[in-house]
């Protein structure tokens, strides 16, 4: 019965044959198998020709020699080892009866036997069954019961991609699923022993089952498993992403790593997880590694007696959440750093630099230029508590200079100079106040405008219990002078952003309902509301909003300011994806002057920060019409782009691609969004390509573009002191000394790139860029939405709306303090992060280090490692302030 000639297919196969083959060249397979008889060595040739006849015998009637032929047949293939990239041999020469044996299988009676056969079969379809024929699997779930792993990794992993097809589609015919989840619980109990943890993942997201992954993690593999689960995250369509990082938080909390628990929990939005996390973990040293966190996340968040068990200790975490130790942990940085040192905007303009014209004309003293040198002033020395423009002691021989400075700015300009004073004395409240305090008796409305402003922005991501923001700004709320009340405003919202405090709320919702209030007051109202509810979804201050843009009459919707009040409405659902819905239909019945740019507006907050792909195609859509003049919406959905794919690296990359399409073809109003979205993808973080792409733009034709592209080449360079950068607008300052408006938009980016003197930083993102701080974005995105009209906003009188940057402003370093939360100095290696997710092994997490003693300035894409056994971190991510305890098991070496 058995072919004698082995080379001959046999007959049942051979129509077989040919589509049998596809996986190799369908040559003619006998000259082909002639040719390799003679190639072959000695123990090769007698290897094949021990499985031919065992292929022969294995179709023997008598029972006992078929069992033997197959025992050995199993025995060779599984003793077979090969490289990766060759088939092992055994199955290489049992290729050509593949189709005898599978014939044979059919005839035979049930029985033990043919279970066997099934097996083997299971194995050979690895590398001979036709392209979406599932063989493999087929055989396998008709064969014996037994250990899967026994056959090797290639044969799991094949099977595996079996399983995830012949799933969809049992679930497209509804048909049983029981056998194919039996199977499943095998493989992944297998990847998981065999550190194959991703290919676990990815088989239990394809069958939906992620939850068996619970069971199969142990504390060998939960933090890799982990951490392919958060980074997968990103890429999943909702609602996939939230299912796989609850699994993520439910196995992080099962192992106590409750850091990362939490990170997690914040990425949700998830209040009550965070509750979880401070019940379930009974350490105080690690509650308090938490708050710095929860601070540096900036959401406002109160401890009850649960959480904490003791008063004292309580508070003294509370203090922690309210952020009142950052200015004391930024300017130990500053003295570690050794930049104390007050600077002058003249330092920064570093006119000496440039030829003879640019420095001739600087020396005029015009009041817009001394406005750019307060905002200069301000940015450069943010937080630092003094400088030479504000802060200079009053009995000097001057007769009090600062009082000078304030006034060498005309009207408007006197609210920006007199609130500067807020920025230098960043998070510092006590002392803020107090010297802020000496502009209230002014007589003059602006000063007092500003000064109001200044305690906002003293306040700014510092939260006290004695409100002192709320109890000065709240008696000036409905003042008579408008600008008295945009101060006031606008100061709650910076102070209270991400507070969602009802007192502001009852406060500031009658000025939007106001038909007389005029519309820079409701704009500033509806924006201060946005960003005290940003990322709430509050319905009542969303419907409050709503009504105050359906009482605009059409001549104030046309004005640039009143597109601020869609953006409000926008920051309410910031990243809150489908909870923008409803708000959205709403938004269809307005006015036609503004309805599509709240439409834009809407999709792009509510999309942030997720790189929802079908979201940036719909925006893409919107920019490639070519409108008539005056439609305005095509810029938000430019920035909305920008918005949506900062989430993650690869999407920022094909945003700046797709950006570039945009200035080639894009109408005028287009190319002017492109730089600000430019800047935002990269902000704080100068890519060498965008810089280049924002340095062409600076010289563009149109003025519009030109500013947008200075202003970005400033956030890009945001607090990095970039010298590439600082030179490019050294040299822009020279070539626009004429023009005024672009000077002043060149200083602002100058005040910018040196922000801080180079320790702050304008990133929303943290912690290993896995979290997005609402309030941060919030604050830019308000900057850059006013941006797209510079000459009706920022270069007319409101351009303290600058301001708002406060929000995102954050120390970019790694302070280590110790258990009583005092600096430590230690050793640290800081270098490029390196994406080790699914890697083999223990790969380095950063490359091309350097080690310093904390603390720290952390680049862009920075990471930090401890370069000591010494002590152990509380925090898996080294960045802000981060607690070290001494390591029990250091011991010294002598």
């Amino acid at each position: 019965m058995a072919p004698q000639d082995p080379n001959a297919p046999s007959g049942s196969g051979s129509g077989k044959r040919s589509e049998d083959s596809v996986k190799v060249p369908a040559t003619d397979l006998k000259k082909k198998d002639d040719k390799k008889d003679e190639d072959l060595s000695e123990e090769d040739l007698e290897l094949k020709n021990q499985l031919e006849l065992y292929v022969e015998r294995v179709q023997d009637t008598d029972p006992g020699v078929q069992k033997n032929a197959l025992e050995s047949m199993r025995q060779e293939i599984r003793t077979s080892t090969s490289s990766m990239t060759s088939v092992p041999k055994p199955l290489k020469y049992l290729r050509p009866h593949y189709g005898t044996l599978k014939a044979y299988y059919e005839t035979m009676a049930e029985s033990e036997l043919k279970k066997y056969l099934a097996d083997i079969l299971s194995v050979l379809a690895l590398t001979m069954s036709a392209e979406g024929e599932r063989e493999s699997l087929k055989y396998r779930l008709l064969g014996s019961e037994g250990d899967i792993g026994s056959w090797g990794h290639e044969y799991v992993r094949n099977l595996a991609g079996e399983i995830a097809q012949e799933f969809a589609k049992r679930q497209s015919e509804e048909a049983p699923i029981e056998e194919l989840m039996e199977l499943v619980q095998q493989i992944v109990a297998f990847h998981m022993k065999h550190n194959a943890e991703p290919e676990a993942v990815d088989l239990l997201m394809e069958v939906e089952d992620l939850d068996l992954l619970i069971e199969h993690v142990d504390k060998t593999n939960f933090k890799r498993t982990c951490l392919y689960l958060t980074s997968s995250a990103r890429y999943l369509p909702g609602p996939d992403d939230v299912l796989v990082l609850d699994i993520a938080y439910t196995i992080y909390m099962k192992f106590k790593e409750y850091p990362n628990a939490l990170q997690i929990a914040l990425y949700l939005d998830n209040m009550q997880n965070i509750k979880n996390i401070f019940t379930s973990c009974d350490d105080l040293l690690r509650k308090k590694q938490f708050c710095y966190i929860l601070a540096r996340h900036g959401i406002s968040f109160e401890l009850d007696d649960e959480m904490v068990a003791e008063d004292d200790d309580r508070e003294a975490l509370q203090d922690i959440i309210n952020n009142t130790k950052l200015s004391e942990g930024y300017l130990t940085l500053a003295r570690d750093i050794e930049v104390m040192e007050a600077k002058t905007p003249e330092d920064i303009y570093k006119a000496h630099l440039l030829d003879g014209r640019a420095s001739a004309g600087a020396s005029v003293d015009s009041a817009r230029q001394n406005l750019a040198a307060t905002f200069v002033n301000a940015f450069v020395n943010a937080g630092f508590g003094q400088d030479k423009l504000m802060t200079v002691p009053s009995d000097a021989s001057s007769g009090g200079s600062s009082g000078n400075w304030l006034f060498k700015n005309k009207e408007h300009g006197k609210t920006s100079a007199a609130a500067s004073l807020g920025m230098i004395l960043l998070w510092d409240v006590d002392s803020g106040l107090a010297q802020i305090d000496k502009y209230f008796h002014s007589k003059d409305t602006h000063v007092i405008a500003g000064a109001l402003l200044g305690v906002g922005i003293v306040n700014c991501s510092i939260k006290n219990d004695c409100d002192p923001a709320l109890a000065l700004l709240g008696e000036h709320i409905d003042k008579e002078d408008p600008f008295i009340r945009i101060g006031a405003i606008m100061g709650l919202g910076i102070a209270y952003a991400g507070a969602q405090n009802e007192q502001i709320r009852s406060k500031l919702t009658p000025i939007l309902n106001d038909a007389k209030a005029p519309l820079d007051v409701v704009t500033f109202t509806a924006i201060s509301l946005g960003l005290v509810y940003v990322g709430s979804c509050n319905e009542e201050v969303a419907q409050a909003i709503i009504f105050a843009l359906m009482d605009r009459s059409d001549s104030e919707l046309g004005e640039p300011l009143a597109r601020l009040i869609p953006l409000s409405l926008g920051l309410l659902y910031l990243g809150k994806q489908e909870s923008v819905e409803a708000t959205a239909e709403v938004s269809k019945t307005f006015n036609e002057k503004i309805r599509k740019h709240c439409d834009m507006t809407l999709l792009s907050c509510a999309y942030a920060g997720t790189g929802n792909v079908l979201k940036v195609q719909n925006l893409l859509g919107h920019c490639s019409q070519h409108l008539e003049k005056n439609e305005t919406h095509q810029g938000p959905a430019v920035l909305g782009i920008a918005m949506i794919s900062m989430a993650e690296e690869l999407g920022v990359e094909m945003a700046i691609r797709s950006l570039e399409h945009l200035l080639q073809y894009g109408e005028q109003n287009i190319r002017r969004a492109v730089p600000l979205a430019l800047g935002l993808l990269c902000i704080s973080n100068p890519k060498v390509n965008v810089m280049d792409t924002l340095s062409r733009l600076s010289h563009d034709t149109d003025s519009e573009v030109a500013m947008a592209a200075v202003i970005s080449l400033g956030l890009l360079g945001a607090g990095t002191n970039n010298a590439r950068i600082a030179g490019m607008l050294r040299n822009l300052s020279s070539y626009y000394y004429k023009d005024a408006s672009l000077l002043f938009c060149v200083r602002i980016a100058q005040g910018l790139v040196h922000l801080g003197k180079g320790l702050l930083t304008l990133n929303p993102y943290h912690s290993d860029r896995f979290l997005l701080s609402p309030t941060a974005l919030a604050g830019i995105v308000t900057v850059l939405h006013a941006c797209l009209d510079m000459k009706a906003i920022i270069l007319a009188k409101y351009h303290y709306i600058l301001y708002f940057i406060t929000l995102a402003m954050q120390p970019r370093m790694l302070l280590t303090v110790d258990e009583n939360l005092k600096p430590l100095s230690v050793p640290v290696r800081v270098g490029q992060a390196v994406d080790v997710v699914g890697q083999a092994g223990r790969p380095k997490t950063i490359t091309g280090f350097q080690t310093h003693s904390t603390p720290v300035l952390l680049a862009a894409g920075d990471r930090a490692e401890l370069a000591t056994e010494k002590y152990i971190p509380l925090s898996p991510i080294l960045e802000g302030f981060v607690i070290l305890k001494e390591n029990p098991d250091y011991r010294e070496d002598n």
